[in-house]
């Protein structure tokens, strides 16, 4: 902004003595007529009167009685000239003392400006924004003249007339408070008021006063009217993080500060008094009362007409519903937190482009909430969360809990949990790159593991079991037997090499998931399985931008290491689809669409998990509680299967069907005598078969 006033070239403690009084004089010029006129002078001599009102309104003096009377008035203007300057001298002093340090050269457009960050989604669409916001700059003329008048009438009627402090004003609301017992009118200027929000803290002290009175007065000296109103419509702060009548409009009404109503513009304009109390987002009913008062004001001044504030008050403005209580309150500050990670040096607003499918978190919403009934509640299943990424490891839902407004907490990404079996792809990762096959044979029976002896979750032992069958019904000895001849260090390495951030100590609990793990990095790892070995690596945010446009981070889609070789990638697609086809997931079947996955259960049923798959979407769901209160039998199968089941089918609408390598039925021991019985059952039926009358024929 350009400067109205001369700028000053000298230096050292002289130079900002002088640069201070000269500002101060300037600004005060006006203050100083206020003052004259507030106690009956004027800074103009009286016009002379006519000969007859003189001689009946003054005794006759020796000499010339005009002269004399002049000689007096001129005296009285002197005194109070002198007074004044007296009183300018010390606030000068007190300026020096007191002020805040402002550079000659302090741009007010930015100085102590909050950034905001500003959430868009995979299509560009704004749906949060974080911290102050501030909107497009405007200017008062590209304005409606009500909003204008709106503004003035209720801040500062006579501010085209005060120097930054108006005498008046003050006076008039010292008067109406003792009057009340009570503050019930308030003396500050809008230059004022701009210099508290810009420089100074909101304590009501009387040293804050002084401060803001002599800062008002250094604005009025290097700013013109028409500039500073500028600078107070664009930075005052009108509640819900809105800075500036633009913000505000775009936030309340859905529209530009440009296009505003009366109705609109009176609630706007009564908002800088406690914008907090009277957000119309957090208090309609007291936001209306407020836009009455400022209509009242309009009124008074004669600046609208009666029939357009009955108008206004019988069609009060319609405010925008925003999102902030929904599930994707836990999106937002999880985005918001990676942006500040990603650019910490960011200056400014910052324009946040997230992966996040606005479809797809509705739908994540919907399966959550249909599936968190009362009857999940009475079995102990108090909390839900999910994460969905697509192949190329964008995230496209985050659900971080039952309900954000009750809770902030972030299950998906904040809280670590034991996986239970959920954690056994990567054993058999590990068993297939040992030389392992899903055809394996293995014994289910009691073991010892020195003293440790794991137990299945059904009772009893179904003896020998290929690898197959094994994780299908989630057998736990066969987990514990695989991971002891492969190596604990081996389950471990997959693991991290497959995408779990977190530690995995190498215990001998390990295969059955005794690790603390996100729901956030469970699922991310099993992103290889979809990619046929490709680990691309999980992200949220494609790129971080300023408003202007400049580049900050950009998420590079490099070539994705390779965790697996194709030939496991394949192997393990055939045991997780057997989860889905006959074992422990059979309830998140989706049909005619192949899926792939596995089921999850701690101990004493604290945790119960699903995370699966298609080649499009990979997905997770956790349910339990953040107590660690134990549930009533809900298992991964349950629950979180249904949760699972419900997105993934709405999610898929529109997608073609794709196949998985690896996906058809698997022989398992437990079928071959099925199939022993079918074909002597087939060559009994041969046996018999007869051909012209000789059944004896396929006899020897």
């Amino acid at each position: 902004m350009a400067r109205n006033k001369k700028q000053y070239d000298r230096s050292g403690l002289s130079a900002v003595i002088a640069s201070l009084w000269g500002d101060l004089k300037r600004g005060a010029a006006a203050f100083h007529g206020d003052f004259l006129k507030l106690f009956g002078f004027s800074e103009k001599p009286p016009a002379a009167k006519e000969p007859y009102a003189e001689a009946s309104k003054y005794p006759k003096l020796p000499g010339d009685g005009k002269a004399w009377r002049n000689l007096w008035g001129s005296l009285a203007l002197a005194v109070v000239s002198l007074g004044f300057l007296g009183v300018a001298f010390v606030l000068g002093l007190a300026f020096i003392a007191m002020a805040p340090r402002v550079p000659d050269g302090a741009d007010l457009w930015n100085v102590n400006r909050q950034a905001a960050i500003i959430v868009l989604d995979r299509n560009g669409e704004e749906i949060a924004a974080r911290g102050a916001r501030y909107g497009e700059h405007v200017e008062p003329a590209e304005l409606p003249d009500h909003l204008i008048k709106a503004i003035l009438s209720t801040e500062d009627r006579r501010f085209y007339e005060h120097g930054g402090v108006d005498l008046r004003g003050m006076t008039r609301a010292m008067i109406s408070n003792l009057k009340a017992g009570t503050v019930v009118e308030g003396g500050s200027t809008i230059t004022q008021q701009l210099a508290k929000n810009l420089f100074l803290s909101p304590r009501q002290t009387y040293e804050r006063k002084a401060r803001e009175a002599l800062l008002a007065l250094w604005i009025e000296g290097h700013y013109t009217k028409d500039e500073i109103l500028s600078l107070y419509l664009n930075r005052i702060y009108l509640g819900a993080g809105a800075y500036g009548v633009e913000s505000a409009a775009q936030t309340y009404f859905g529209k530009s500060a440009r296009d505003v109503t009366l109705a609109e513009a009176a609630m706007l304009a009564g908002l800088p008094k406690a914008p907090s109390t009277y957000a119309p987002t957090q208090n309609p009913q007291g936001a209306q009362r407020r836009a009455g008062q400022v209509l009242d004001n309009l009124l008074d001044i004669g600046a609208i007409e009666p029939f357009a504030a009955r108008e206004a008050r019988q069609n009060p403005p319609s405010i925008v519903t925003q999102n902030v209580d929904s599930g994707l309150g836990y999106f937002f500050d999880y985005a918001a937190a990676k942006a500040k990670k990603l650019a910490p040096n960011a200056v400014g607003d910052v324009i946040v482009h997230t992966t996040i499918d606005q479809k797809l978190q509705r739908d994540a919403e919907a399966a959550v909430k249909a599936a968190m009934t009362v009857e999940a509640r009475l079995k102990g299943a108090d909390q839900a969360a999910l994460v969905a990424y697509d192949a190329d490891g964008a995230l496209r839902a985050m659900v971080g809990g039952r309900d954000y407004k009750e809770s902030q907490f972030n299950r998906a990404v904040q809280a670590k949990r034991q996986p239970g079996s959920a954690f056994k792809p990567f054993v058999y990762v590990a068993a297939m790159e040992a030389g392992l096959t899903p055809q394996s044979r293995f014994i289910d029976q009691p073991i010892d593991i020195d003293g440790w002896k794991p137990t299945n979750y059904t009772p009893g032992y179904r003896g020998p079991v290929r690898i197959a069958e094994a994780l299908a019904k989630s057998i736990n000895t066969v987990a514990v037997q695989v991971t002891e001849q492969v190596g604990r260090g081996k389950v471990a390495e997959a693991a991290k090499r497959l995408g779990i951030k977190s530690d995995v100590p190498p215990h001998r609990s390990i295969s059955l998931g005794a690790v603390d793990v996100t729901l956030e990095e469970l699922v991310g790892a099993y992103i290889p399985f979809a990619r046929h070995g490709l680990a691309p690596e999980p992200y949220a945010i494609e790129k971080i931008e300023t408003r202007d446009g400049e580049m900050i981070f950009e998420h590079e889609n490099g070539e994705p290491p390779r965790v697996m070789t194709d030939d496991v990638a394949e192997k393990m697609n055939h045991l997780l689809y057997q989860v889905m086809l006959s074992g422990t997931g059979r309830r998140a079947a989706l049909g005619r669409r192949q899926a792939a996955g596995k089921t999850g259960t701690t101990n004493d049923w604290r945790d119960a998990w699903f995370v699966g798959y298609t080649p499009q979407i990979i997905a997770g769901v956790w349910v339990g509680n953040d107590d660690y209160t134990p549930m009533e039998h809900v298992t991964g199968g349950t629950i979180p299967a249904t949760i699972w089941k419900d997105f993934m089918l709405s999610a898929h609408q529109g997608l073609r069907l794709a196949s998985i390598d690896g996906a058809y039925p698997a022989v398992s021991y437990a079928s071959e005598p099925l199939l022993l019985n079918f074909y002597a059952e087939v060559s009994r039926g041969l046996n018999r078969v007869r051909r012209d009358g000789n059944e004896r024929r396929f006899r020897r």
